[in-house]
């Protein structure tokens, strides 16, 4: 194994095992509701000092159920403190006993609440706090509860008021990170006793702004029982990745990586392929594509070694003699869809070689029958996700986690589920959702670059799992890099490779 393997990260969990925990906690350490609010609502205080001591003026927005709760126990300590507390209240007040008390305590501190009313403007101040819904969310927001989450997000962007949200932003599915096309937009979000994986991934990762964790002083062995619904991976993480080169290496140890694409039209993608894959570390890169691009692959990157391949069965300057030097073979850049692109595809998958598959790839995947890829990566956007079980974009957006395993199961591989919190699974292995990367992103070749830099670990040694996650990482982290550099709009994924070779290498991180 010449790529390390993760280090512990973060783990993150369903809502039912928080809840799980509160309830190992109450009945170990015997704490009660009470108690658990009282440190949420000090948790929270404490947060705000620290993230805007300036505020003087703060609004709580507090919801029916023990979210609000919380709120209403922020609000009594930021009135204490000398603060001015608008609190504006929806609907009726605490539906639960824990939060009447916590209201109780509120108003004993000398607070007064205003119910809701849309056709009212919100009070001035310079923070809100969102304490409406808490993990138990899980319908649209609508009528009032809408109207106010609306108005909430219109005064973060009119009056460039920051928006805090308590344990996750009201509107946001805890364990899916959907929210129906309506959530809070916060700009921190403290989540209690642990992390929640909607919060890292689609729309919840936008909706979440910067998470902080918050155990709420219970220790971590509650959680010794539960299952874990995913791990989060960050910059940091990338330098326990890579292992140090030994001084007697040569290109040999780093593995020969087949690129193959390029249909007629398309050789661009398979350049950014090739360069990725050789940006990574690995020893040898060769592509097979059109005999067109190969004049133009060549004077790009003279290191590649390419080959001009119309024949599947060229003989032994074919397609198979290519096939048999390789540690592991990436195809789908520029691949296409003719009966040339299938054919390639075809012998790649019969080749018994580790498979990197994106792209055009995944599109002809989807036209078979399921079948096991053991020891593949499938790197696709929702939309290919979408074909390749058969459902819809807005089904897969919806809960990515839950689709990355399903197509983890399906094809018995690593999968990495493209987009906002991109999702690595695999059988056996607890999901990583990778916590970085921005909107610069969306443009067209990141995919293969990505592709490139996956099949580029395999060679070096890496498993397809741990491939597939510190690829993914890497990626991220070399197009943040990059889009700091010069700013997101306008980011291009050649501007990565300067970046993957620095990220690749931790004496080089700064």
């Amino acid at each position: 194994m010449r790529i390390a393997s993760f280090p512990a990260l973060q783990t993150v969990y369903l809502g039912a095992a928080i809840r799980a925990a509160e309830g190992i906690a109450m009945s170990r350490f015997g704490l009660d509701e009470d108690d658990l609010m009282a440190r949420a609502g000090l948790a929270a205080w404490r947060l705000v000092l620290e993230r805007w001591p300036q505020a003087q003026r703060i609004g709580v927005a507090c919801g029916p159920g023990n979210n609000g709760g919380d709120g209403y126990i922020l609000a009594a300590l930021a009135l204490g403190s000398g603060r001015q507390v608008s609190l504006l209240q929806l609907g009726e007040g605490p539906g639960s006993d824990v939060a009447r008390r916590a209201q109780a305590v509120f108003l004993q501190t000398g607070g007064q609440i205003t119910a809701f009313n849309a056709d009212a403007a919100l009070p001035q101040v310079e923070l809100w706090v969102d304490a409406l819904f808490g993990i138990g969310l899980r319908r649209p927001l609508d009528g009032a509860a809408g109207d106010l989450v609306h108005a909430l997000n219109r005064a973060a962007t009119d009056r460039r008021v920051p928006l805090f949200a308590l344990d996750v932003p009201s509107g946001v599915d805890a364990d899916t990170g959907d929210d129906h096309g309506l959530s809070v937009r916060a700009d921190v979000t403290l989540a209690f006793i642990a992390g929640k994986p909607g919060l890292y991934t689609g729309r919840g990762r936008v909706a979440a702004g910067d998470v902080v964790v918050d155990a709420l002083g219970l220790a971590d062995h509650l959680f010794d029982d539960l299952e874990p619904a995913a791990r989060v991976a960050r910059a940091d993480a990338l330098s326990s990745c890579f292992a140090p080169r030994p001084h007697d290496a040569h290109k040999g140890h780093f593995g020969h990586v087949l690129c193959i694409g390029g249909d007629r039209g398309y050789g661009g993608a398979l350049a950014l392929c090739t360069e990725a894959a050789h940006r990574v570390g690995a020893g040898l890169v060769s592509a097979a594509t059109r005999a067109e691009h190969v004049p133009v692959l060549l004077a790009r990157r003279p290191e590649t070694m390419v080959r001009a391949i119309e024949d599947v069965d060229g003989g032994s300057d074919g397609l198979s003699a290519l096939l048999d030097k390789a540690s592991v073979i990436a195809i789908g850049p520029g691949l296409g869809g003719s009966e040339w692109s299938l054919s390639l595809l075809h012998a790649a998958m019969d080749a018994g070689k580790p498979l990197v598959l994106d792209a055009d790839a995944l599109n002809a995947l989807a036209r078979r029958d399921a079948e096991a890829l053991r020891d593949a990566v499938l790197t696709p956007h929702p939309g290919e996700a979408a074909r390749l079980l058969g459902t819809t974009t807005d089904a897969i957006a919806a809960d990515r986690l839950r689709h990355a395993r399903q197509l983890a199961a399906r094809f018995d591989c690593a999968v990495v589920l493209k987009g906002a919190g991109t999702v690595v699974a695999a059988p056996g292995q607890v999901p990583i959702l990778i916590d970085a990367g921005n909107p610069g992103m969306a443009t067209g070749g990141m995919g293969d670059v990505l592709t490139g830099v996956i099949a580029g670990l395999i060679a070096q040694g890496a498993a397809p799992f741990d491939a597939a996650a510190c690829g993914a990482l890497l990626h991220a982290v070399a197009a943040d890099r990059a889009a700091r550099d010069g700013g997101e709009r306008g980011l291009l994924p050649s501007d990565l490779f300067a970046n993957l070779r620095r990220s690749a290498n931790p004496g080089a991180m700064a």
